[in-house]
């Protein structure tokens, strides 16, 4: 399972919010390109960066500091936050970005997401972001009727090759990851990276177990709470299952 550090981008600095609140930011850096070599040089193979102010203007802003970032580090970068437009995923795509992330767009213009995912195969992220089942978008400011799940399902449909599951009520409380929601979302079929209460290294492995392709952390790795370098290393340890099995044929 990969370990992916998010570097989430307000005004131009990383930042993490509680819930996705606004009003609840706490500023880690103001040097997003070094933040992004930071992890770089601790073992990330893959970043996650989101446009918190792209995501509720409708509109990439943080061009700068994302261009910054891309041109920082030779590990793959994927992009959300104001993407909801072919001339933008073309744009940022043409920046370098690895993978295109949609959320909004998932939920307003599905049209557009199975052309995009036409267009650029393997390359379009569905970031569905939930509260209590139900889907949140415009920078998770706006609350829908949409059931996650049947969006998971949706999407499949339009051709997205891969999911980010967020629950919006653990982003940043680094209590504990939704693992129904995380099952809802695989029952439709596809890669999911899990994102939203990672606080321990245990819910790393609880996440590999469940099936997660990947998990985003963010406010743990900031407070020092879990380190990339014994993430990684628990994540090489082989699954439970396949321990207990090794056990087992050497009894037989």
């Amino acid at each position: 399972m990969e370990l992916i550090p998010a570097i989430d981008l307000r005004a131009g600095r990383c930042v993490r919010l509680f819930q996705g609140d606004y009003a609840k930011e706490t500023v880690f850096s103001d040097d997003p390109p070094g933040m992004a070599r930071h992890w770089r040089d601790h073992g990330a193979t893959r970043l996650h960066v989101v446009d918190l102010d792209g995501a509720a203007a409708g509109r990439v802003l943080n061009t700068f500091a994302i261009q910054a970032i891309v041109a920082a580090v030779d590990i793959p970068v994927e992009l959300g936050g104001g993407i909801r437009d072919i001339e933008t995923v073309n744009m940022v795509l043409g920046w370098g970005v690895d993978r295109v992330i949609l959320g909004t767009a998932a939920v307003r213009d599905p049209e557009f997401v199975e052309r995009v995912c036409s267009l650029f195969p393997g390359r379009i992220v569905a970031g569905i972001d939930a509260s209590d089942g139900r889907v949140a978008i415009n920078g998770w400011l706006e609350a829908t009727t949409v059931d996650a799940g049947e969006l998971a399902g949706q999407m499949v449909q339009r051709g997205v090759p891969r999911f980010i599951y967020t629950d919006i009520s653990r982003d940043g409380t680094v209590t504990e990851p939704n693992f129904e929601g995380l099952a809802q979302i695989l029952r439709a079929g596809r890669p999911v990276i899990a994102s939203g209460g990672v606080g321990r290294i245990e819910h790393l492995v609880r996440l590999r177990e469940a099936g997660a392709e990947g998990a985003i952390v963010g406010q743990a790795l900031y407070t020092g709470a879990i380190t990339v370098g014994a993430a990684l290393a628990a994540l090489a340890e082989p699954p439970r299952h396949e321990v207990e099995d090794s056990h087992a044929a050497h009894k037989n």
